[in-house]
């Protein structure tokens, strides 16, 4: 149960980060005032370490807690691939895309589509881009900690959720990127240190990876050790799906996404968000270990009769008894922890629904102030700006609050957000990755593949949910990812040569002429050079995926 001190340990976390976040963004500054550029991107005065950590932080929320651990009692270490595929993008962003988004001097993504393409590609990525924040980066969230917050005190979902959103929301919409970034660094640092108690707590009781792989074996589940599954998995992901779905989904999200990519926007220079880059990728490592293998032990403990799941069982819609993984994280907790550290494990997870919240409200304050209020109305003062993402950002609060009992419906939240994603992702990866590396993909080509591309994962997310019986529905969602991809790579090129690109002065330096083009900055010298460090990661998962193919 939880304990009086463990209540007070989550209560003082909370009041301390609220504390911290309105201390940074209500600091005077020198003229008095807070500009736009402050604001929403920290003035450009971010370093490597912190752009790293708050990557992470954006990224990893309670939602991952909870449901990686979900996953790791389900299926092993399989979705862990979502963690480690991330350390790829990841190089991706610090090789090609961030420089190319510091030396266009671009505040948003949207606004570097306006300057690639056209005005209507900016629109419609800026509208996507809000709602893909409340579902993904939001909603999910709020929905995940509502569910453990409930477990654990007995609180009311939505009145944690509300509480939540209040504290959050009221250090993040004053405050600004500077705010949410400090903030999150530390929140990075409580969470993994949460993670890793739960890790250690649940392998001491395990008894060791001999005992681990006895109970697998006794079970028939040894493949839950194994990241690559063969084609045909009932899993649905395969090896080839991992590879060619998971580029899809990764490339939008730490590369075109807004809420992730306006970190590296807010560095000091273009190697601080290099290294910042490829920091975050070698931190994502980590979560297989402290997220998704407690979960397996979990399974180990259970079949052990070491952990009593009796408070998770349920009776189908067939009349069997069987379990409702999604408590599992919270489980552990109360069971394989002493009273005391439980409160610092509320206040990891309190740390991961927080930070992404926080950095998904900053967002959406970015795009509806840069790419929607502004783009009508130009002459809009700095204040003024500020003004509408702040309210912007609280309308999302609430919006997202309404979206909730739809997404309770799905049965593992993971992969309810990564089916989300899936469906999302493929046009913007498309028109961003042509627009980047092709010189000859045109502005009418990307807008129409935006229209179209968005339109067809709208109806085949519809259809596979209407018709659950149909052959699209059996399609995995990440092989639907990589045939979406297909089809708006076909759409934009045929378009392009339809309609040909007219470049104007400016869109025709925002294409690499080739891809050495990016590499030919020297970067700083020793380690931290830019390529030494995307060589050493890639190493590093070789080695990674070797052990655990």
């Amino acid at each position: 149960m939880i304990g009086t001190i463990d209540i007070i340990i989550a209560v003082c976390y909370i009041l301390a980060i609220v504390t911290i976040g309105l201390w940074t963004g209500t600091r005077k500054k020198k003229n008095g005032t807070t500009t736009s550029g402050e604001y929403f991107l920290a003035g450009k005065t971010l370093h490597w370490p912190m752009i790293g950590l708050a990557l992470f932080a954006t990224n990893i929320s309670c939602l991952h807690l909870v449901s990686l651990a979900q996953s790791g009692f389900d299926s092993g270490l399989l979705n862990g691939n979502f963690e480690w595929m991330a350390a790829f993008t990841l190089i991706l962003l610090a090789l090609f895309f961030v420089p190319f988004y510091i030396r266009s001097g671009v505040s948003t993504l949207p606004d570097f589509l306006e300057k690639r393409y056209n005005k209507a590609c900016r629109d419609w990525l800026a509208f996507i881009s809000i709602i893909s924040a409340i579902i993904i980066h939001i909603a999910f969230s709020f929905l995940a900690g509502g569910i453990v917050l409930e477990t654990l005190f007995g609180i009311n979902m939505y009145v944690s959720i509300i509480v939540i959103a209040a504290l959050t929301g009221l250090y993040t919409i004053i405050g600004g990127l500077k705010a949410v970034v400090i903030t999150e660094s530390i929140q990075s640092i409580v969470l993994i240190t949460g993670a890793i108690i739960i890790t250690f707590f649940s392998w001491n009781k395990v008894g060791g990876w001999h005992h681990v792989t006895e109970i697998l074996g006794s079970q028939n589940a040894l493949e839950k050790v194994s990241m690559m599954r063969p084609l045909g998995d009932k899993s649905g992901m395969s090896w080839m799906a991992v590879f060619f779905g998971y580029p899809v989904l990764g490339i939008w999200y730490w590369c075109a996404d807004q809420t992730i990519v306006q970190r590296a926007l807010g560095a000091k220079d273009e190697n601080n968000a290099r290294a910042g880059a490829l920091f975050c990728g070698f931190i994502k490592i980590l979560p297989v270990f402290i997220f998704v293998m407690p979960g397996l032990f979990a399974y180990v403990l259970y079949h052990s009769q070491k952990l009593d799941l009796s408070a998770l069982q349920h009776v189908d819609q067939n009349g069997q008894l069987a379990l409702n993984t999604k408590g599992i994280y919270t489980l552990m907790i109360t069971q394989l922890v002493p009273n005391g550290l439980i409160g610092v494990l509320v206040a990891a997870l309190l740390s991961g629904l927080m930070s992404q919240i926080a950095g998904a409200l900053n967002s959406i304050a970015t795009l509806s102030s840069f790419d929607l209020y502004k783009r009508f109305k130009p002459a809009t003062s700095d204040k003024k700006l500020v003004q509408v993402g702040r309210l912007s950002a609280a309308l999302a609060l609430i919006v997202s609050i309404g979206l909730l009992p739809l997404l309770n419906q799905y049965q593992s939240l993971f992969e309810g957000i990564n089916d989300v994603i899936a469906h999302i992702a493929p046009p913007i990866t498309c028109v961003f990755i042509l627009g980047v590396f092709w010189g000859k993909a045109s502005a009418v080509s990307a807008q129409l593949t935006l229209w179209i591309g968005s339109f067809l994962g709208a109806a085949v997310y519809a259809a596979t949910k209407l018709y659950p019986d149909s052959f699209l529905a059996g399609i995995p969602f990440m092989m639907m990812a990589f045939y979406l991809f297909c089809a708006c790579v076909l759409i934009q090129v045929v378009f392009s040569y339809v309609y040909p690109v007219q470049h104007t002065a400016q869109s025709r330096e925002l294409f690499w002429k080739s891809l050495s083009e990016p590499l030919q900055s020297k970067g700083w010298s020793g380690l931290g050079n830019y390529k030494t460090l995307s060589l050493l990661l890639l190493l590093t998962m070789a080695v990674l995926y070797t052990v655990f193919r």
